[in-house]
């Protein structure tokens, strides 16, 4: 880091003095050596953080473009405590850790499930949420088991957990499963009538879809929809393979932010509950 440094001028004086001799003052004795400034934060070093800003409260804009939401509070959380800056990479879902191996960014938070699967070509960090998911359709739609969705176009988001849970257990029902790039897309073909619903998070489509006016008349049918063998272990910050000092920083940082309070403070201003889970 640059650092600041402080200069000063050493100053030499002459006096006259009784008889007309002239007398050199002393010189002055050198400054301590001033204090390095602390590097401003943009000064700070980068680390690239991808992320899908369609999946709100998690992850989503302001209406002035600024990516917010409790993903972006935990980044910057996290980044704090290691001493980086987080600069935001826009990316589509299924295009995240393709993103990641390319070295586009250096890290995923973006509530990327802990999965088998997904372990196999990235490592991740400990959770640092997990939220069950749930199926949402109309209200009056009957429904007793899954096999009450045949025929029913049920949008999901592609390359998610909840993707492999509706090609795992309702398209072999006979529900048409349709990929979506962004979930935001779903909701806005589910109110145009071109879908019957969803398999997303709980929280997430509450918050992006059930409590906002376009929601009305939708709602939950089913369990809820914890399966490891779709839906992992919880959500980590996902890098690339063998990157074991950024690893460990990440990890000592949530630990750090779940025991300081930051954590709950973040988790407060979005969730109700405890977002942390089981």
């Amino acid at each position: 880091m640059k650092q600041l440094l402080i200069t000063t001028t050493l100053i030499a004086a002459a006096a006259l003095v009784a008889c007309g001799k002239k007398e050199e003052a002393a010189p002055a004795p050198a400054p301590a050596p001033a204090a390095a400034a602390p590097a401003p934060a943009a000064e700070l070093p980068e680390l690239k953080v991808a992320i899908d800003p369609t999946y709100e409260p998690f992850t989503f804009k302001t209406p002035d473009g600024k990516p917010t939401g409790f993903d972006v509070d935990i980044a910057e959380a996290i980044c704090n405590e290691i001493k980086r800056k987080c600069t935001y990479v826009e990316q589509v879902w299924d295009s995240m850790i393709p993103g990641l191996q390319a070295k586009k960014y250096d890290v995923i938070v973006s509530s990327m499930t802990i999965t088998d699967e997904r372990l196999q070509v990235v490592d991740f960090s400990d959770k640092y949420y997990f939220t069950p998911s749930r199926i949402v359709v109309k209200k009056e739609t009957p429904y007793t088991d899954n096999a009450s969705l045949k025929g029913k176009k049920i949008g999901v988001l592609k390359g998610s957990t909840q993707e492999k849970y509706a090609l795992g257990e309702l398209k072999t029902v006979g529900a048409n499963i349709v990929p979506y790039e962004a979930q935001d897309q779903v909701y806005l073909d589910i109110k145009s009538g071109r879908l019957d619903g969803t398999v997303a998070d709980q929280v997430e489509v509450n918050g992006g879809f059930l409590s906002k006016p376009e929601g009305a008349g939708y709602g939950f049918v089913g369990p809820v929809l914890d399966d490891p063998k779709y839906f992992g272990t919880g959500v980590g910050v996902a890098m690339r393979k063998g990157e074991t000092e950024l690893k460990t920083a990440v990890n000592n940082a949530i630990k750090t932010i779940r025991s300081n309070g930051v954590y709950d403070t973040v988790a407060k201003k979005y969730f109700d509950f405890d977002v942390y889970g089981k």
